[in-house]
């Protein structure tokens, strides 16, 4: 039997509208049995394309021409998947052929099928309603067999619907036959062709199918034992082809789970689900505020009616990612929302932000790229909250406060609102400033009182909330407390007291009150403690402002009942007794001395029958006796005091001992003793008793009869001793004991251990002879049960670098070489047939100090190591000496002596300085070191030589004063030639009284300048040498003379009206104080001398009754009035000023007149020596001339 399947023609024109590359279905069955295969062949068309999925749920497109044989293991005909608005139709014709049909509803067949076809055969119903192309479920899978058993004439040449992966379903859309004439699209004619060139990729499969004969067991006959497979053909082509081709021999073998077109259609099918993501629009901002703002997105496109949604038949389900970000739309965005809503209002946004949004989609596990970003900006919103003011100055009636401004939030701050509550700490303000400044200063406030102040900003969105209320409190005087509180009522832990409000404290203040208390102890108390002597005082405080502390009161509390005792503590138990001890309770309640109650009861706690009172009194400990064996008994104990009765402490058990056991058995011997341990063995006391507790004693070979050592104490029946001597004879016995006491002892055991090594040495003996020397001895050891045949001595400075230096037979031996005051170690080891013995312990010895050694390293230093300046340091007379510091051979050196020739110095340190020598002379200088023990040699001699002495300060003097310089000299001329190179250092004192210097040189003269007028200052002089710096000469004051005032100008002269002249001159300004005055001579007609016309401190002057053409020479000096000496400096005078008056109709022109003749005639004195003396060398020159002409 063969089936094909066959899509109707009025289908192929819409779909091949899509563009899309589809397979082409004819399926042939071929029944060759009813328990065999069945092959279907699957024709595919040229240019058409075939989907298979596999049983992994993978695809694979075989592209066409080509012919795909699949088999059926159970000769079934397969499940055929028809889109929505089609049904599937088997058909029979007269050839017993069978074919499927898809035909949409209400279609007539095509007409190229035979007239003979029947519509009555269906098939079975869950194959004729299945909704979609492709199950996601894989429940029927159909392997591909060989190919060639079918005709080419059962080929159809019809376009059947395309089967597409469910990816690229979910965005299809069927069009209807009133729309399949329209154009799709130019956005999806450019996507359906890409996928077109992307499904190329894949090929037909090259493999041959075989099956096996077995037969599925599920109910419609498929299984995932039958997935479909893919075999390889031996000559590696393609398994399908043209019709006619001869078909392989089929051949049972598995399906591949993977091939490389199934991973290339998966890759494929992700991205034809992007492209369609891709189309979202970029999101929509609204109800845009300071802080949020609501943002909207379209839904994700979605496949057609076409389309394969999800596998229960839903449509798509699409999730959204919101990303925001607010550094530019390429900048770092952060994903704010993720979900499957369309809107998210977006919160916590800054006023007055460029903020960036775009969104995302992701259906079935494949994200779309992001939108579009979508610009927005948030709205302006009032101030952030200032930070509270604070206080910059503060008086007794005003306060002064600063703020700083807060954030704009987008908008500029145009003011701020500064509120008080006047003092009155009611919770009302009032506003006290309103403007733009960031201070305040607040007026007429009363002294020593708290006002509570708040600011806020505002700007052009509106006021800030106001910040957090500050208290500023003006400054005042202090309020005074002198009066003692008073003690109303007292208790055991509380006191009640009051005091009366300081008359200073004015009723607008509110003074605030500090009580102090201390107890007897001087210690500060934090409560009132139960019966104690209380110190208190009280003081006020007003405005940060505290009072001197009042008069003290001293109080006392009540007594209350005292705590209950520590717990008891059970001692000395007896078969009959045991004692009882408690400690006093920590709060006697303040009533002194207790009396305890003891009471006991017989029984444990929860078998308590009766207390009675076993002891009453002031003792804290009680033997409690008359008591039975081996019986528990309950104790407590309470106190009793003036202020009542304590609780009684938690109830302790005792429980009495019982009777000791009776004698043990003598131990025995089971091993040999050896040399150094034997183990004992006895029998047990009383049968099995493991509450039993033994012990054994054991008596030397040395020790007398009531002398015996513990060796073994606890619940077994045997022991090893150890440490025992070798070949020494030793007694043993045993005994039993419980809580009751010890039992009889058993009878002695004696025991020979076996001879051994030497036991260890004693410690030896060592004796110091010298610092060098030392004798060691020791004692022989017959301790071993063997003779010993040597010792070995070991020596060293400790244990880690002990060295062998003897072995031998002798009990004594001399170590030499040592050092002195060093430590060292020795150790004794004996040596017998057997063996050797432990080391001895080791013993230290010190040698004995010795003097140091001898002095090494002696030199002599250029300067003093400190410098000391009441004992200035000269190389002429002084030696600086230096030596390394030697060994001091255990005790410490307590000085050096210095020789220095017959003379001997002491010196604490390595360093030290000779004075009081001669000048250029030679010494020889040894050194040596002391300490407790003696003094040491002398180092080797050093020869050393004092300097010459230096040359001595010269005398300096004062050889010409200025103003503002000083010419000193020294010596004997300033300009005689240089001796011995002496160079002389000049030094100045400054304004910190320090010398600094000024001049270093051979010169011995020197010109000190720039130095103010009127002056005194000080200096000091040292000459230095070869032989080193001299001593400074004593300091020298000099004073600079004042200056006087500087040369004038030319003075100016104007005609006036008629002969008179008004003559200007420039002004000088004050000089440290001093007045100036000014001086004007005029030389005028037949005169010889200048005459004084004015003196004074005007710088004009007015000329009257001068003569017409007349010749006048003017000048003028200025004089400085010196405040202190009354003296009178005048500089020099001024160049002289030349005019003539001349008499003219009007002012202007006399003016002119006398401005001309001064331009013309007004030479000055040093304008007419200029003249003379160029006249003179003019004439020079030309009688020169003359004369070499001449000769």
């Amino acid at each position: 039997m063969y089936v094909t399947m066959m899509m109707t023609d009025h289908m192929l024109e819409p779909l091949l509208q899509l563009n899309v590359e589809v397979p082409m279905m004819h399926h042939q069955v071929v029944n060759q049995g009813p328990f065999c295969s069945q092959v279907i062949l699957v024709q595919v068309n040229p240019g058409e394309t075939f989907t298979i999925r596999r049983e992994d749920g993978t695809l694979q497109c075989i592209q066409g021409p080509a012919e795909v044989p699949m088999m059926s293991p159970n000769g079934s005909i397969p499940p055929i998947h028809v889109p929505p608005g089609y049904i599937s139709q088997v058909l029979e014709d007269n050839t017993g052929v069978w074919r499927v049909v898809v035909t949409p509803h209400s279609e007539c067949y095509p007409p190229s099928y035979s007239p003979a076809l029947s519509p009555t055969h269906h098939l079975p119903p869950p194959y004729m309603t299945h909704p979609h192309f492709i199950p996601t479920s894989p429940a029927a899978y159909y392997p591909p067999a060989s190919h060639g058993d079918v005709g080419p004439h059962q080929y159809y040449q019809h376009r059947l619907a395309p089967i597409y992966p469910e990816e690229i379903l979910y965005n299809m859309t069927f069009l209807g036959r009133e729309e399949h004439c329209k154009p799709p699209p130019k956005k999806l004619k450019e996507r359906i062709g890409e996928r077109q060139g992307l499904s190329r990729v894949t090929t037909p499969p090259s493999s041959t199918y075989k099956s096996g004969p077995q037969c599925s067991a599920t109910p419609n006959g498929y299984g995932k034992g039958h997935a479909s497979a893919v075999a390889t053909s031996p000559g590696g082509g393609a398994s399908g082809g043209s019709p006619g081709t001869k078909r392989a021999e089929r051949k049972a073998r598995g399906s591949p789970k993977h091939t490389d077109g199934e991973q290339q259609e998966s890759d494929l099918d992700s991205r034809r689900e992007q492209d369609v993501l891709s189309g979202i629009d970029k999101p929509q901002v609204s109800k845009i505020q300071a802080r949020s703002a609501l943002v909207s997105w379209a839904r994700a496109p979605r496949a057609g009616a076409s389309g394969r949604g999800q596998a229960d038949g839903a449509p798509p389900t699409c999730s959204y990612e919101l990303l925001l970000a607010d550094k530019g739309s390429d900048g770092k965005y952060r994903v704010v929302y993720s979900g499957e809503e369309l809107q998210y209002t977006l919160t916590d946004l800054r006023p007055a932000t460029d903020y960036h949004v775009r969104v995302s989609a992701a259906c079935n596990s494949v994200k779309g790229p992001d939108s579009e970003a979508r610009t927005f900006t948030t709205h302006s919103a009032p101030p952030d909250i200032p930070l509270p003011p604070r206080l910059s100055h503060r008086t007794k009636s005003s306060l002064t406060l600063q703020w700083k401004p807060p954030v704009d939030n987008g908008s500029k701050i145009t003011s701020y609102i500064l509120e008080w509550d006047e003092g009155k700490k009611n919770g009302v303000f009032r506003e006290c400033y309103f403007g733009h400044q960031r201070h305040f200063k607040v007026m007429r406030l009363c002294p020593a009182v708290g006002y509570t102040f708040r600011v806020a900003a505002l700007n052009d969105i509106g006021p800030s909330r106001f910040s957090t209320e500050m208290v500023f409190h003006t400054t005042g005087s202090l309020p005074q407390m002198s009066v003692a509180p008073r003690l109303l009522r007292a208790g055991p832990s509380w006191l009640v007291l009051e005091w009366t409000r300081p008359s200073s404290c004015s009723p607008e203040e509110e003074p605030v009150y500090m009580l102090e208390m201390q107890d007897e102890s001087k210690v500060k108390c934090v409560c009132v403690c139960v019966c104690v002597c209380v110190r208190t005082e009280l003081s006020a405080c007003s405005a940060g402002w505290r009072s001197a502390p009042s008069s003290v009161l001293v109080c006392r509390t009540g007594a209350d009942r005292p705590g209950p005792p520590t717990a008891p503590a059970i001692s000395d138990v007896t078969p009959h007794s045991f004692r009882v001890t408690w400690d006093p309770p920590q709060d006697d309640g303040g009533c002194g001395d207790s009396t305890y109650l003891l009471e006991k009861s017989e029984g444990t706690s929860e078998a308590i029958g009766q207390w009675e009172v076993a002891y009453r009194g002031p003792l804290r400990e009680h033997v409690c006796d008359g008591l039975r064996a081996a019986t528990l008994y309950s104790v407590r104990v309470s106190a009793i005091g003036t202020g009542g009765h304590s609780q009684s402490t938690e109830s302790v058990l005792a429980c009495t001992l019982s009777l000791p056991p009776g004698p043990c058995h003598p131990p025995t011997i089971q091993v040999p003793a050896k040399h150094r341990e034997v183990n004992l063995q006895w029998e047990a006391c009383d049968g099995e008793n493991e509450s039993l507790l033994y012990s054994v004693e054991m008596r030397g070979p040395e020790q007398e009869e009531d002398d015996v050592t513990q060796v073994y104490h606890g619940t077994q029946t045997e022991c090893t001793v150890a440490s025992l001597l070798p070949g020494a004879t030793y007694r043993f016995r045993v005994c039993a004991a419980n809580d009751a006491g010890n039992g009889p002892y058993s009878d002695f055991l004696e025991v020979t251990t076996a001879a051994g090594p030497p036991g260890q040495c004693a410690a030896p003996v060592v004796s110091l002879t010298s610092h060098t020397c030392a004798v060691v001895s020791w004692e022989a050891d017959r301790s071993s049960g063997a003779d010993i045949s040597g010792y070995r001595l070991s020596w060293g400075q400790d244990q880690d670098s002990l060295e062998l230096v003897y072995s031998g037979t002798d009990t004594s031996y001399e170590v030499s070489d040592l050092e002195a005051a060093v430590s060292f170690c020795c150790r004794l080891q004996a040596v017998n047939q057997v063996g050797a013995s432990p080391y001895s312990e080791p013993v230290w010895c010190r040698t004995p100090a010795a003097p140091p050694d001898a002095v090494a390293g002696l030199r002599v230093r250029e300067a003093a190591p400190s410098p000391d300046r009441s004992e200035p340091f000269s190389p002429s007379t002084c030696l600086a000496l230096a030596w390394d510091e030697p060994r001091c051979n255990g005790q410490e050196i307590s000085h050096y002596t210095i020789a220095v020739g017959d003379d001997h110095v002491a010196s604490s340190t390595t360093c030290h300085v000779i004075r009081e020598l001669q000048p250029d002379t030679e010494y020889s200088v040894q050194v040596r070191a002391e300490n407790a023990a003696g003094a040491g040699p002398f180092g080797p001699c050093l020869r050393v030589r004092t300097r010459p002495l230096p040359p001595p300060a010269p005398r300096l003097e004062c050889a010409a004063v200025g103003p503002q310089s000083l010419r000193l000299r020294w010596g004997e001329s300033g300009k005689g030639p240089l001796t011995n190179q002496v160079t002389y250092i000049l030094q100045m004192e400054d304004r910190n009284q320090r010398f600094v210097p000024i001049y270093r040189g051979p010169s011995r003269t020197y010109r000190v300048q720039r130095l103010s007028e009127s002056s005194r200052y000080t200096f000091r002089i040292q000459a230095v040498s070869e032989a080193g710096e001299g001593l400074f000469s004593e300091t020298c004051s000099f004073s600079t003379t004042k200056s006087v005032p500087p040369t004038l100008k030319a003075p100016r002269v104007a005609q006036l009206e008629g002969n008179t002249c008004e003559v200007t001159w420039e002004n000088v300004p004050p000089m440290r104080g001093d007045r100036i005055s000014y001086v004007l001579q005029v030389l005028g007609g037949r005169e010889s001398e200048y005459r004084q016309v004015y003196k004074g401190e005007d710088t004009t002057f007015q000329l009257s009754g001068l003569q017409w053409n007349s010749d006048y020479r003017i000048r003028v000096l200025a004089c400085r009035r010196c405040l202190d000496t009354s003296q009178e400096l005048c500089g020099s005078f001024s160049p002289s000023t030349y005019f003539s008056p001349r008499r003219s109709p009007s002012a202007s022109a006399g003016g002119a007149a006398v401005a001309g003749a001064a331009s013309t005639r007004g030479l000055t004195d040093e304008q007419f020596a200029s003249l003379i003396v160029l006249g003179v060398a003019s004439f020079s020159i030309f009688i020169a001339y003359l004369l070499q002409l001449l000769i």
